[in-house]
């Protein structure tokens, strides 16, 4: 083939691949949930680590990620970085449609700029809703590429555990009384609604029912909608022993839970929002600056939980039916009161958008007796909501600002 002109691949067709850098492109009228699986010889993953996918964008290793806007979906594979027991590396989707409803697929790999291969999908008449599409695989030392076009009956769940990968158990269904608590809690929202928290599983498993960003995988993309509707965003951290447990009376540990005996570690959330007319303003219990969904800056803080014993912590809610109207949302807490140790306090932050699954980060790589943590911005593209972990730790908010060129004014005040 000549350099310009890539190869068109028919289902079952194969052709070689360079030991490099490639990306694979997975192109689709409709919305799709891309997954890769990296398989060893017996075609299965070695761990939950080897499903790259919206929910864990990266390999444990980092060597295939995973990038998605609206309909495309790319996967970056570093080919000659893959562990040498990895036989091959399967690329699939899923749906809540059929193949005939979604369209035709189209599948491009990429060499850097240029496009090496085109494969086409034929959506006519087939009624799957997920599709083994392609595989890189090893051949005598050299990776190669198939077109699979394969068909598989169910979701993304039963096909990533057609691999191997342990899926979490969803969450269960609510009681009548939780669901109207959680109502009320939502009419009233000066009140902290009490979040329930998460199963945990007995072992590791890749649920496909919450998004954690880390250091590897930082990111995550929320396709453009007319309306997000109602955002929330909530704090909360570990309560502490009660004064009637015995306290360590030595060291740092021994310091906060004296702290949090005679008032407790108070954490605060708080954002600094960028409007699309240019507008900047603050949100934070400081001050009293609570803000407001209905009027500009559009994002409000419900409460201020001065102890971490409400067990719904603190919560910021964003309109995300004025999303248009919001550049950038840039989430931050810092500890008021207590020894500024964000390991000790077990800190997690957890972004809820309707209809999409929860996108949480852990504020537990604090150093440095710093009590400023600048932790994740909501970033408007195009529509689309493109979420950032940060988790960078400052003395304070005039540094935080300036590391991040907000341009406010700040004095010293008090709740």
């Amino acid at each position: 083939m000549s350099q310009n002109q890539p190869q068109q691949l028919v289902a079952g067709a194969n052709a070689p691949l360079p030991n490099d850098h490639i990306s694979i492109r997975i192109i689709s009228q409709n919305a799709v949930d891309c997954a890769a699986y990296r398989l060893t010889s017996d075609g299965k993953v070695r761990g939950d680590g080897d499903m790259i996918f919206y929910g864990q964008t990266r390999s444990d290793d980092g060597n295939v990620s995973f990038r998605g806007h609206d309909s495309d979906g790319f996967f970056d594979i570093n080919l000659p970085a893959q562990p040498a027991n990895i036989d091959k590396i399967a690329l699939a989707f899923s749906s809540e449609q059929t193949l005939a409803q979604i369209g035709d697929v189209d599948i491009q790999v990429l060499q850097g700029s240029q496009v090496l291969l085109t494969c086409q999908l034929n959506g006519t008449g087939r009624s799957e809703k997920a599709i083994i599409l392609a595989e890189c695989y090893r051949r005598q030392g050299s990776w190669k590429f198939r077109f699979i076009a394969q068909g598989f009956n169910g979701g993304l769940k039963p096909l990533s555990e057609h691999f191997g990968v342990e899926i979490a158990d969803e969450a269960p269904v609510p009681s009548q009384a939780a669901t109207q608590a959680q109502t009320i809690n939502t009419q009233k929202p000066n009140r902290p609604a009490q979040a329930t928290p998460p199963p945990i599983p007995a072992s590791p498993t890749v649920n496909l029912n919450k998004i954690t960003l880390t250091k590897n995988q930082s990111s995550i993309n929320l396709k453009k909608r007319d309306n997000f509707g109602k955002i929330a965003v909530n704090l909360n951290w570990n309560q502490r022993p009660n004064a009637d447990q015995k306290t360590p009376k030595k060291g740092l540990l021994g310091d906060l839970f004296k702290q949090h005996k005679s008032g407790g570690i108070d954490l605060d959330v708080g954002a600094m929002i960028h409007l699309k007319n240019g507008e900047k303003t603050l949100i934070q219990a400081l001050g009293n600056r609570f803000g407001s969904l209905q009027s500009a800056p559009y994002v409000c803080l419900r409460a201020d939980d001065r102890t971490g014993q409400v067990s719904g912590g603190e919560w910021l809610d964003i309109n995300g039916q004025q999303w248009s109207q919001i550049e950038e949302v840039f989430i931050f807490a810092f500890i008021y009161e207590g020894v500024p140790n964000w390991a000790q306090t077990d800190g997690v932050v957890t972004i809820h958008v309707p209809e999409q699954p929860p996108i949480e980060t852990r504020l537990t790589e604090g150093t440095g007796n710093l009590p400023m943590c600048a932790i994740a911005r909501l970033v408007n593209q195009q529509g689309s909501i493109n979420v950032e972990r940060i988790n960078q730790y400052f003395k304070g908010h005039q540094e935080m600002d300036k590391a991040f060129h907000w341009g406010f004014s700040w004095k010293r005040g008090r709740k």
